[in-house]
């Protein structure tokens, strides 16, 4: 049995009703490690096993359910085993974007490359690190349970173009506002 076919049988292993109710609750599993295997989340977000992208959108999806952050480590887990997987940087990438209402009623929507949406607030916090080096920023969203998407560059551009200036203590920033929390992009000489 390949290891892609084993990744499998980990999702068959998922009662039906927890298959038909969105996601599993993995945070509350705790099986034992069953050790790696080669499969890897690349910063694009395409889901690869042993070297090859994983073609079946619907197999990367449910794949995603069971996704688990440990620490620093990624795993794929079930009531029964849990084993690590290799992620670039985050496991999602938000592709998508809609920008609804306007100024601090403005909520910001985001889809990510399998599906998920999640809108940013004090929750699901928007966050950019620039790289120490290039400067070049990097924007996530935390989707669930320290899970985050990477923005995509496309996305971040529209947003920042919907972005707006505030001072918060006597600095002024370049943010966002999403359910009437402000996520500061880069400050502001």
């Amino acid at each position: 049995m390949s290891e892609l076919d084993k990744a499998g049988a980990l999702l068959a292993q998922l009662p039906a009703d927890e298959k038909k109710q969105g996601l599993p609750p993995v945070h509350s599993w705790s099986p034992p490690f069953c050790g790696h295997i080669d499969m890897r989340i690349a910063r694009d977000g395409t889901w690869y096993y042993q070297g090859t992208p994983i073609a079946r959108p619907a197999m990367v999806r449910l794949f995603s359910t069971i996704l688990r952050k440990d620490e620093d480590s990624y795993v794929l887990v079930t009531p029964v085993e849990k084993v690590g997987i290799r992620v670039d940087d985050a496991p999602f990438v938000a592709t998508e974007c809609d920008v609804l209402g306007e100024g601090k009623h403005q909520v910001l929507r985001f889809t990510t490359q399998v599906g998920d949406m999640v809108e940013a607030s004090a929750e699901h916090p928007f966050r950019v690190v620039l790289d120490p080096v290039s400067q070049e920023p990097s924007p996530y969203i935390l989707v669930r349970d320290n899970l985050e998407a990477l923005i995509h560059r496309n996305v971040f551009y529209r947003l920042v173009e919907v972005a707006v200036t505030e001072r918060r203590s006597d600095e002024v920033w370049l943010g966002l506002w999403s359910h009437g929390t402000f996520f500061p992009i880069d400050k502001q000489d």
